[in-house]
């Protein structure tokens, strides 16, 4: 059976040991000094695979803005979204938290805001599906720092305007409400109008992808002598499958929606790229680089369109292909050029990092889930053993997963029925070889944090 687990070693290894120092105290942060605060640009693709992106071996699609980004700071080959889907990793992001501390939102929102399993279809029948603003943002604790804030991209955490980006410390956005729009029409499936700004809903000729490039060099445009924290998720290569060149008279039907091929999505991926470049652009022309800390991520594995190569499985699942994604952080003079990091990470790392980073404070008693990754790679700390932990819920299914340092256990149930998986990815990346049989004390314990660390992040909601 498994080894007894202490809360603090529980604690230890959930949070990673660089956290244990402020639990029950809250984030001792360092005082805000406006002349060190850098900027923060943070650009998030939205269902990437790891092998979509040319500096993790992608041989078909060309990527030489995201490439650069990996040659001047850090890549990491081994970054796990918080979630296999799109509002929960948002969700995480966003909070610095697990997403399931929130409640509803392990499952995307379903278009034209539909909950898509119980405790959110709970939610959804009292409008109280989506990110509440008590659950304070990290654009709201940089914006408290003085940050000047804005959203150029998705959502996708609440229909209702309670949840909207306003609410939660953005001082301007522009982008899609929802999870998945006509590139060009600008609309759901339902024929429900998606895009935004400022909380209206706008019309605009464009190809959304461009779109959102456009906002966010204006946003830089705008910038003078105050730091700046850009959020940028774009909603390419999301479905439905339109490159630049494809637009129809009428938005894509619902039936269309997962219809594409790989040809169509590199072009979506090349032209986000392009994007990506044209920010970094304007913020060489500003002279705003030297002073800008650049992360680029997926908010999870690809569809079967995309390339999770070399791993296993897909957006939507919780094998390594559904939530093992790129990852690359840039930030002159602090993270040394051309590193490449193995140290297991996920979403809600980088949330703790850039609020430590700007200066700014947690509200009191509110303590993030995640290690401070941008500083391990500052301080170029050595490998540290962690435990990472997933829950994803849709209509009957519930999978779930934990990683303790190499190994990994997942559980699939379909309704009443279960299955089980124990992986030793060190030597099986790929994840082809069930353990579960020749090791079941290591399922056991691993079992064992699962339903500790579910009790730790109940919501309350």
């Amino acid at each position: 059976m498994g080894t007894q687990i202490t809360r603090r070693s529980f604690l230890a290894r959930t949070i990673g040991l660089a956290g244990l120092s402020i639990m029950g105290h809250g984030c001792q942060l360092p005082e805000k000094n406006p002349a060190d605060q850098p900027n923060i640009v943070l650009i998030m693709a939205d269902d990437l695979g790891y092998g979509d992106v040319g500096c993790y071996g992608c041989k078909d699609i060309r990527t030489p803005a995201i490439d650069g980004l990996a040659a001047e700071g850090v890549r990491f080959t081994t970054f796990y979204s918080n979630a296999p889907e799109c509002t929960p990793t948002r969700t995480a992001l966003m909070t610095g938290r697990y997403q399931h501390r929130v409640g509803g939102l392990e499952c995307a929102l379903g278009i034209g805001n539909v909950g898509r399993y119980d405790d959110a279809i709970r939610l959804r029948e009292t409008h109280d599906m989506g990110l509440p603003a008590g659950e304070t943002s990290i654009a709201r604790m940089l914006k408290n720092a003085g940050y000047a804030t804005a959203i150029c991209g998705k959502w996708h955490l609440g229909y209702e305007r309670k949840f909207f980006p306003d609410k939660h410390g953005f001082d301007y956005w522009f982008g899609p409400v929802g999870g998945a729009v006509d590139y060009f029409h600008h609309d759901e499936y339902t024929g429900e109008p998606s895009l935004y700004r400022n909380s209206k809903v706008i019309e605009q000729e464009g190809y959304l992808t461009d779109l959102i490039t456009d906002e966010a060099v204006k946003f830089l445009g705008r910038q003078s002598d105050r730091p700046f924290c850009l959020y940028v998720p774009y909603t390419s290569p999301h479905t439905p499958y339109l490159g630049p060149n494809d637009k129809r008279p009428q938005s894509v039907p619902q039936e269309d929606y997962n219809k594409g091929t790989r040809e169509t999505y590199r072009a979506m991926v090349e032209r986000m790229d392009e994007g990506i470049a044209r920010i970094l652009a304007a913020l060489d022309q500003r002279k705003l680089a030297a002073n800008t800390l650049v992360i680029f991520m997926s908010d999870n594995g690809a569809n079967k369109t995309g390339n999770n190569a070399p791993f296993s499985g897909y957006k939507g699942n919780l094998f390594e292909g559904g939530i093992r994604v790129p990852c690359i952080a840039k930030w002159p003079g602090r993270i040394p050029e051309g590193v490449v990091s193995d140290q297991s990470c996920m979403t809600m790392d980088f949330s703790r990092s850039v609020v430590r980073a700007a200066g700014a404070r947690p509200p009191r008693g509110r303590t993030f889930d995640g290690i401070d990754i941008v500083r391990h790679v500052e301080n170029q700390e050595p490998t540290q053993k962690r435990t990472l932990f997933w829950r994803a819920r849709r209509g009957e299914r519930t999978r779930k997963a934990v990683r303790d340092g190499d190994l990994k256990y997942i559980q699939l149930w379909d309704g009443p029925k279960m299955n089980e998986y124990l992986f030793d990815l060190k030597g099986d990346p790929a994840e082809k070889n069930n353990l579960l049989a020749a090791r079941d004390s290591d399922a056991e314990r691993l079992k064992a944090l699962l339903a500790d660390w579910e009790q730790q992040v109940k919501h309350h909601r």
